[in-house]
């Protein structure tokens, strides 16, 4: 009892509720960027038939599993995006190894959460905890795909990559991002656009290459300081996790 009524605090939602909605996501995300037949999909996300995800599907996106692998141009949950010429270099194949961070769990849109405010706290537990060295470095963790997900529902990680032990305190966490093989992309603009940006990599040079996705977040590292850069000199890399 106590449980379901703190994990739907935490949540927003009930959790029988949010295990059916990210398991239905992560399989969207496992049609549209991967060629795992849709059978072996419907065992991956946790379905006993292939025919319960179908019908699942479609109850709740109102497509079939088949028809949205099929027909790369639908789009689940529309956005507004402003088009712009994306400045986006050539991707470089990295394999990184595993990496400590300090972090805070935001909840809402994107463009609604207070991230200056993270930072802030997150800074202020490298002073208190003596945590301070070269090579701290700004990375977004963003979970969930806001054509696919629910404005309040949508998660994201401030992260600072540390590289002395922390202890977690408050809201501030403390875990290790895992390495692996990333395809990693540099990009020089504002971060209004980062929704196109992340268009053009899943939906045009993701579906151009043998690479598969990895069900794991992209990671956004901030290379410049948006307080001492134009909107238009801001550097970022994408981190997107890859086999």
């Amino acid at each position: 009892f106590h449980f379901h009524r703190i994990s739907r605090a935490l949540l927003g939602e009930p959790i029988g509720k949010y295990i059916s909605r990210v398991r239905l996501e992560t399989a969207a995300k496992m049609l549209r960027y991967s060629k795992i037949s849709i059978e072996n999909i419907a065992y991956n996300v946790g379905f006993e038939t292939p025919s319960s995800l179908t019908k699942a599907f479609k109850s709740h996106f109102g497509i079939s599993p088949t028809h949205y692998r099929n027909n790369k141009s639908f789009i689940i949950k529309k956005t507004n995006t402003m088009k712009t010429t994306l400045n986006i270099k050539t991707p470089k194949i990295e394999t990184i190894e595993d990496k400590k961070c300090l972090y805070l769990r935001m909840q809402g849109a994107y463009q609604t959460l207070d991230y200056t405010g993270a930072w802030t706290k997150l800074w202020e537990q490298v002073k208190l905890q003596k945590l301070f060295t070269k090579g701290i470095q700004h990375v977004g963790l963003p979970y969930d795909d806001p054509k696919v997900t629910e404005e309040d529902k949508i998660r994201y990680d401030a992260c600072l990559i540390i590289y002395k032990d922390a202890e977690p305190t408050g809201d501030i966490g403390v875990k290790t991002l895992k390495g692996g093989k990333f395809a990693v992309f540099l990009y020089q603009g504002s971060y209004t656009y980062f929704a196109e940006v992340y268009d053009y990599i899943f939906n045009e040079w993701l579906l151009n290459t043998n690479y598969q996705l990895r069900d794991e977040p992209p990671r956004e590292r901030y290379i410049s300081h948006p307080d001492r850069v134009i909107e238009e000199k801001l550097k970022t890399e994408f981190y997107i996790p890859i086999d």
